[in-house]
């Protein structure tokens, strides 16, 4: 699971392992657990392109083959070639809410580096412009603005199902 931060990928991922009876891992918390930092200290201390490529890292080598659902962090599909590692590895959605959404669901939350900045609203539409060529390159979106988890989750699941018998066709 792609897509920007605040739209929901960690509480949606979980739930939808849940439902499928698979293992939830979240790249983000495997990455605090093994370095032993918050993304926070590893952006302060080492800068975003170390926390890419302990990403990128976890991607190629630090979870099963299969019955896991991931979720990513943001800018972790803007790394060369991850797209297509991702899909390899499995189905990738793409999670979507719009700067307002996201703006209120991240504001306040000092564990988002990127939007520490004096104006996170300009920053967010900047990203999201920056990112969105990588975030359409998912198999499958859906929009999370307006909508309950229960809703999202079931959108989902019901996506992921039919891209899976497409692939067994």
């Amino acid at each position: 699971m792609i897509g920007f931060m605040g739209t929901g990928k960690s509480s949606i991922c979980r739930r939808v392992a849940h439902r499928l009876g698979m293992q939830h891992i979240d790249v983000d918390d495997e990455i605090v657990r093994e370095s032993g930092m918050s993304i926070t200290e590893i952006f302060d201390t080492h800068g975003e392109t170390h926390f890419r490529q302990l990403e990128s890292t976890f991607i190629k080598t630090g979870h099963p083959d299969f019955g896991c659902i991931v979720s990513c962090g943001g800018g972790l599909v803007t790394q060369e070639g991850m797209a297509t590692l991702l899909k390899s590895k499995g189905i990738l959605f793409c999670l979507h809410a719009s700067v307002e959404t996201i703006l209120k669901r991240t504001s306040g939350n000092t564990k988002r580096p990127l939007l520490q900045v004096e104006d996170p609203q300009a920053r967010i539409r900047e990203m999201l412009e920056e990112r969105q060529p990588y975030y359409s390159q998912a198999q499958a979106s859906v929009l999370t603005d307006h909508r309950g988890i229960p809703e999202i989750v079931e959108h989902v699941i019901r996506g992921y199902r039919e891209l899976v018998r497409l692939r067994s066709d």
